[in-house]
């Protein structure tokens, strides 16, 4: 699921006026108008098609603002709940040229390609010519993005030259607004962008190196930044752990440093502390013990949204599991999750923010080994949501989590039939199939029927194979050779790229994304 923490995903003259009116199009509702309270302001969303809007753009001299999101998405929604709401950035918001494209729009994967745009949710400030300025975080606090986006207006150049002088002979030119840009880029979206995506960790541990100390907030997020990088990466990158570890220590005991990482310390706590910490050891130990008092403050701050908050309770609990795999958690974890859950479900009235809140409140019931309490809260919110689709998803999660393969496969199939939209039915359908494959191995009709009625539901244009449908296909064909590596599924592999090619043969003769199309659902394992 798209939940970067890319949804989580996993995921940059500076006016204040020019800043607030860009925040507001951060906040978009992923849907083709807003939705706001009878009477109150709303957005001017560009009616027309996307060149159109760039046209508008340079016509006008106002920047561009790229939304790209979907329904169903959790940190979408958190988006339009928080910044959405606010007036100053709707006011302002005619200053600029806000565009929403919905990865279920006709076209729109072929436009995400173009922009090199996939997670959910990406948004990316151009200049009034057309050329791209940064990539803009969705994970922080409205405040920063705030400062994000002025820095991103008033900068003369793009994240990619500021990049370029960064790891070149002219980092020490570079001023405090250069440093904040690159530290707070949005690179869990960038895409290749900016930087292939084998060269993301070693270019953010050179950035980190480079940075002047006295930068101290954007030294912080490129040293953290640098150490996620790291620890989630295949390539040979590591960095120095002791010194890592000291400054990792050291933000965690600076309120105000920490506060400004909250995102990266909520959302890579496990990972970080796993990486630079052996099991069993007094730095573990001490670590985990620390990590945890920040993530019990982020928990009780009332300025973090409650989706944020119910994050750090599953980072504590993940925490505690790595500190001690088979271990509990104590007692008290336990009801400060459970109480948060039931506050949040209470409290929580706006549509967009129950489809990010109840997501992470479910996340973290789970995470407290309270499985059936997150089934209930996930059950109970099928009837409200426009998109239960997405809950019907993380109760096949919980159900796998259990081991109770039968039921996650029934959530799966009703995922699926529930599902909205050409791309999100694919990746719906795409994600039931490869579960049969797994879950399920031996029921190859079963397999046959789902493939066969996601393939016949493809639209046969060239428009269909780019992007996320084009991953999505991808890691289908993948699955369907992993589960026929054997080759006892032959029959079953043979109909699916027989009904793909059936498919394929209806686009042009002279479309390059024909033999993109007969080449998707097919792999090593493929019979000839």
């Amino acid at each position: 699921m798209d939940r970067p923490r890319s949804c989580l995903l996993q995921t940059l003259a500076p006016a204040f006026w020019a800043a607030a009116a860009l925040a507001a199009l951060l906040a978009a509702p992923a849907c083709a108008t807003p939705d706001p309270a009878a009477g109150a302001p709303a957005i001017a969303w560009f009616p027309g098609d996307v060149d159109a809007a760039f046209s508008r753009a340079l016509a006008e001299h106002k920047p561009l603002f790229l939304y790209w999101g979907a329904s169903w998405c959790p940190p979408c929604n958190q988006v339009k709940a928080t910044l959405f709401k606010r007036h100053d950035f709707i006011e302002r918001s005619s200053q600029f040229i806000p565009v929403y494209l919905d990865g279920d729009q006709p076209s729109a994967q072929k436009l995400g390609e173009r922009f090199r745009v996939r997670g959910y949710p990406t948004m990316i400030l151009f200049s009034p010519d057309g050329a791209e300025i940064t990539r803009l975080p969705g994970e922080i606090d409205p405040q920063q993005y705030l400062q994000v986006l002025s820095l991103g207006l008033g900068t003369g150049r793009s994240a990619r030259a500021t990049l370029r002088t960064a790891l070149g002979d002219g980092a020490s030119g570079l001023t405090a607004a250069d440093w904040t840009l690159l530290a707070s880029y949005a690179w869990d979206t960038d895409e290749g962008q900016l930087i292939a995506a084998d060269r993301v960790s070693s270019t953010l541990l050179a950035l980190a190196k480079a940075c002047p100390t006295r930068y101290r907030s954007s030294s912080d997020r490129l040293a953290l930044r640098a150490i996620t990088a790291a620890a989630a990466s295949r390539t040979a990158v590591s960095v120095n752990r002791e010194r890592a570890l000291a400054h990792v220590q050291s933000v965690l005991e600076d309120a105000a440093r920490a506060r400004a990482l909250f995102d990266i310390l909520v959302q890579w706590a496990p990972e970080i502390a796993g990486y630079l910490t052996d099991p069993g050891t007094p730095a573990r130990r001490d670590l985990v013990e620390r990590w945890d008092s920040r993530l019990a403050a982020f928990a009780g701050d009332a300025g973090l949204s409650t989706a944020d908050r119910l994050d750090a309770l599953t980072s504590r609990a993940s925490l505690a599991k790595l500190a001690d795999a088979n271990s509990l958690l104590e007692p008290a974890l336990i009801d400060t999750i459970r109480a948060a859950a039931a506050q949040a479900d209470r409290d929580t009235t706006d549509r967009f923010e129950r489809q990010s809140v109840i997501s992470s409140a479910a996340q973290a019931l789970s995470a407290a080994g309270l499985g059936a309490e997150s089934d209930a809260l996930l059950k109970a919110e099928l009837n409200r949501s426009a998109a239960p689709y997405y809950f019907m998803l993380e109760l096949a999660v919980n159900a796998r989590k259990r081991g109770d393969a039968g039921d996650a496969l029934s959530w799966y199939e009703k995922a699926y039939a529930g599902a909205q939209g050409p791309a999100t039915r694919l990746q719906w359908g795409s994600r039931y199939a490869i579960a049969i494959t797994e879950l399920a191995p031996s029921q190859d009709a079963r397999v046959d029927q789902v493939i066969g009625q996601v393939v016949d539901q493809l639209e046969p244009s060239p428009e269909t194979f780019y992007g996320r449908n084009r991953s999505v296909l991808e890691r289908l064909g993948a699955a369907l050779g992993s589960w026929n590596s054997g080759h006892a599924h032959d029959a079953s592999v043979k109909s699916a790229l027989a009904k793909m090619d059936a498919v394929c043969q209806k686009l042009p003769e002279t479309a390059p994304e024909r033999a993109t199309c007969s080449s998707l659902l097919r792999s090593p394992a493929s019979p000839s």
